[in-house]
């Protein structure tokens, strides 16, 4: 037995992934995973999750809950389920509009190998529909959401923010992949993307980190429709490459009893069935132009972003691209 253990390490430590596949992570969710280009300009990277719980402190109605588990942490964040449920907010402890911004709304910038450091921003949640067809979901995390300007003015900016790639798999071997923005998306035929090897890109824009499958300019005052130009605009390009899979956390979602398993003894559990916002909610008496407003609520986890889906986009009608896009400036690796 204990040589079997020993065995089981060898083998993840001359993983090419430092996540290594588990007895229910499939290898290949490591092998495709999406690469993530963040704009050269966006001062907002990918975050530290724990490190969003040591800023916040959890309020219903902007009152604290007193009896919140202190300190807060990935491992009981779930607690907070029974002291307002989807009423919690994790509040910044120096509010949304402070100026100058924390310090710690600005995450932290890759490395030259695409790793956050020590944090942990990404999560990847695997869910076996059986029939060897397989979604793999791999969600990023932003303390800080900046939102677009629209005839000089500005819109949604948040505190915590949730994104994500998904990965539909048949028998191993990827079909297509879902790429959240704002309110809707796109998806896409695997052979469709850029890549680096097997690995797709994905373009994170800039303040917003809505993913597009090329850089450049893009519109969506029309959800799932990006066009060249318009009114609501995300711009992505090639600046800093992040490699989510280096800092991530993995996971299995049961959907027939809605529970998830961890992939690691290591990886915290709890804060995947918390149910509250991850940031602020919308401040009082926020101004607002046709129902929008520059300070919005933060949003829900992963648990929200329809798991359990029958197809690859989370609602119908589910269009899948196949066109080979490139960006003009685009080049393979």
């Amino acid at each position: 037995m204990h040589l079997t253990l020993n065995l089981v390490a060898l083998v993840a430590q001359c993983s090419i992934h430092p996540v290594s596949a588990t007895a229910t992570i499939p290898q290949y969710v490591y092998d495709y995973a999406p690469l993530v280009w963040l704009h050269s300009q966006d001062p907002y990277r990918p975050s530290d999750l724990q490190a969003q719980l040591d800023h916040t402190t959890p309020e219903v109605n902007w009152t604290t809950i007193e009896s919140a588990p202190s300190p807060l942490t990935l491992n009981n964040l779930d607690q907070l389920n029974s002291m307002g449920n989807t009423s919690v907010y994790l509040t910044s402890h120096k509010g949304i509009d402070t100026t100058p911004e924390p310090a710690w709304f600005g995450g932290i910038t890759p490395d030259s190998d695409g790793r956050i450091g020590n944090g942990t921003g990404s999560a990847i949640i695997v869910v076996d529909h059986g029939g060897g067809e397989v979604d793999a979901f791999y969600f990023y995390f932003y303390a800080y959401n900046k939102g677009d300007i629209v005839l000089g003015m500005e819109f949604g900016d948040h505190i915590g923010d949730w994104e994500h790639n998904m990965i539909r798999f048949s028998d191993g071997t990827p079909q297509s992949i879902w790429f959240s923005q704002h309110a809707s998306g796109q998806a896409f035929t695997y052979d469709a993307l850029e890549k680096q090897g097997i690995r797709p890109y994905s373009y994170s824009g800039n303040g917003t980190h809505a993913n597009y499958a090329i850089a450049g300019q893009h519109d969506h005052t029309i959800p799932g429709l990006n066009l060249p130009t318009g009114f609501l605009l995300d711009y992505t390009d090639r600046g800093i490459l992040w490699d989510p899979v280096l800092n991530a956390f993995a996971y299995t979602y049961d959907p027939s009893t809605a529970t998830f398993e961890a992939g690691s003894a290591d990886y915290p559990l709890a804060w995947l069935n918390f149910n509250g916002k991850w940031g602020d909610d919308q401040p009082p008496n926020e101004p607002s132009i046709f129902g929008e407003a520059k300070y919005v609520a933060g949003p829900n986890g992963p648990e929200f972003k329809s798991l359990n889906r029958k197809h690859t986009c989370p609602s119908t009608p589910c269009v899948v691209l196949p066109f080979r896009i490139w960006a003009e400036n685009a080049t393979l690796s």
